[in-house]
């Protein structure tokens, strides 16, 4: 029986990066669109973790390769895009997923290479990460780009002035971009995971965060990195060519739970 709708819901044989792809969210990110039939740029700055997943997905058998880089490095981000975009020939999605968290109280002294670090990883390199790969993904049939931020972009935790203020930009920068492209046909979306089990969150006692979870959460549980996943999936799809600029909250209802 023929399909009665119209719009494509396969990333098959679609060219994405993935930055921060050696663990958590990344890695399952990567897994995940490698599963459905992407070929996968990875990008990481810890080497080892890189090549394990890339070992993963090649042992799968799926078409990945891996580009280790420091997203602090302007000047290595374009020369990394334009190689994979040699490489692959094209570029069709692009996540901007690495993370990074440096508690900071405001009158530490190192807050002002705090804000730096942070700033420039979670919210700088993705502007450069977009701007690199723009030529590619407005060559592309329906460019992509989701954005990972974070809850605390849409609110607050003490100490964690970089991290929040890199996040609520991220969520700005989402939708300043998604205005800006939208007649090209590239969506930009954004994606704030709440509280998940990932190597940022691996130092929190086991029990603080069964008490935080179920205190806070509308599902009463931490998060899962593949969880996260299928939510940047979603945004993606070719089919998803009329979602752009959305904020899309993956926290197990942390955003819209009063008490």
């Amino acid at each position: 029986m023929a399909r009665l709708s119209q719009l494509s819901r396969s990333i098959e044989g679609k060219v994405a990066i993935v930055t921060g792809a050696g663990s958590g969210m990344g890695r399952a990110t990567a897994h995940l669109l490698a599963d459905e039939g992407a070929q996968v740029a990875l990008i990481d700055v810890n080497e080892a973790g890189l090549l394990a997943v890339q070992d993963e997905l090649s042992q799968a058998g799926y078409v990945s390769r891996a580009w280790v880089l420091d997203l602090l490095d302007r000047e290595a981000i374009q020369t990394v895009v334009a190689d994979i975009a040699a490489h692959f020939g094209g570029i069709d999605i692009l996540i901007n997923n690495a993370g990074i968290s440096i508690p900071a109280p405001l009158d530490s002294d190192h807050y002002v290479a705090a804000w730096d670090k942070v700033v420039g990883v979670l919210l700088t390199a993705q502007t450069l990460m977009v701007r690199a790969a723009l030529p590619h993904l407005r060559a592309s049939d329906g460019g992509r780009v989701v954005n990972i931020a974070s809850t605390e972009g849409l609110g607050a935790t003490k100490y964690g002035g970089p991290y929040t203020a890199a996040k609520t930009g991220v969520i700005g920068l989402t939708r300043s971009m998604a205005i800006e492209f939208g007649r090209e046909g590239i969506t930009v979306n954004c994606v704030c995971p709440g509280p998940i089990n990932t190597g940022m969150t691996q130092g929190i006692n086991e029990e603080h965060k069964i008490i935080f979870a179920k205190r806070r959460t509308a599902i009463g549980r931490y998060g899962e990195p593949e969880e996260v996943a299928h939510a940047t999936l979603s945004l993606v799809l070719p089919a998803m060519r009329y979602v752009t600029g959305v904020v899309l909250p993956a926290d197990g209802g942390l955003t819209i739970k009063n008490a």
